[in-house]
This record gives C-alpha cells, structure tokens and sequence, in this order.
C-alpha cells in the first residue's frame, strides 16, 4: 500500500509489505498505525518510508549482511535521508526534542528510509514479556522510526531515553487502535 500527498508542503509516501507467510496481517490497520504514528512523531514533516514484515531467514539475512551481526533480530531500520538542517519533534509527554537533547546533530527533512519488522520474533518476544504478538510488531515499527528521527541505542544514557519514547508512543496507539486486529488468523496451524 503506498499513500501518496503530493503538491503541497509535504510529501509522504508509505509503503507496506508483509513477506513472511506465519500470519495474515491487516495492512489496512497497520497503515492507518503507521499513520497515527508518524502524525504523532513527524507532524509536519516529509517521509519516504516502506515497512517490511519478514520472516527469521530474511531478517537474519540481512543481519548477517549488511550489518555482519549473527543471528536474528527483532528491527532493522536503513536510514537513506541526508541529514540536513535541525528539527524539531514533540512527542507525548515531552518537551520539543532537538538535536541538542540527545539527537544526531543534524535531522532529516526527510524522513527516506525502511524499516524491517520479523514476525517470528514478535511471537517470541510476545510470549517472554507477556504481551501480544501485534503490541510487539507495533513497538518495532515505532522503535524503527525513532531511529529514523535520530534516537540511538547505543549508550545506557540514550537507549533509556529512547526507550520512554518508545513506550510513550506505543501506549498512545494502543488507546487509539486495537492492536489485536493486525492478524487473528494463523496461516500455518500446528
């Protein structure tokens, strides 16, 4: 799905796949998410942006390739914005963010970037911390657009603040969305 405002201030653009075949998931619902989202956290800015939910290989893949981690991971975000200029972004419950609270020193104007998503590890994710399977796929989205907005994870200090960020966003989107209705039905029944 790919939505598109064009001839005004902004252009957004928003692609969504689903390449993995362990659920069927709502694309309808995860587009209006990913909308609420970036409404939320880029209001008045730009975005090329394409989401990807993927299986363990795929993810693995990549991990191993372009960042030579072993294994799986949960998230994976290509950044492809030149960094240009400042911003600014209010989030829930915060003051207005700039790059001299802990973000990369220069912002895009352009949010340009895709964010992969493995559904194999939201399932798993989801049972080790008590929680759903859709909640976790929503949280890797929105960790994948903080780091888009300049939010790293690298240092305790940083990680902990994009953390509180994270979890700001995904409680205000869980008010807003039933985040059950992403995918109910299995695909693969054991």
């Amino acid at each position: 799905m790919v939505d598109r405002k064009l001839g005004t201030a902004c252009e957004r653009l928003l692609a969504i796949r689903s390449r993995q075949r362990l659920q069927r998931l709502d694309l309808g619902l995860m587009r209006r998410v990913l909308q609420a989202l970036l409404r939320d956290a880029w209001p008045n800015g730009r975005f090329d942006l394409a989401i990807h939910v993927v299986a363990a290989p795929e993810i693995t893949r990549l991990n191993e390739s372009f960042l030579k981690h072993k294994g799986v991971t949960d998230v994976i975000t290509f950044d492809y914005a030149e960094k240009e200029g400042q911003a600014s972004v209010r989030f829930p419950g915060e003051p207005a963010v700039s790059a001299s609270l802990g973000r990369r020193d220069a912002c895009p104007v352009l949010l340009h970037g895709e964010i992969f998503v493995c559904l194999d590890e939201a399932l798993s994710q989801a049972r080790r911390f008590h929680t759903t399977w859709q909640s976790e796929l929503v949280r890797y989205v929105v960790h994948g657009v903080l780091h888009l907005l300049g939010y790293d994870d690298h240092e305790s200090r940083a990680r902990r603040k994009m953390k509180r960020v994270e979890d700001a966003l995904v409680r205000k989107l869980a008010r807003r969305f039933e985040f059950s209705r992403l995918g109910r039905w299995p695909v693969n029944v054991a």
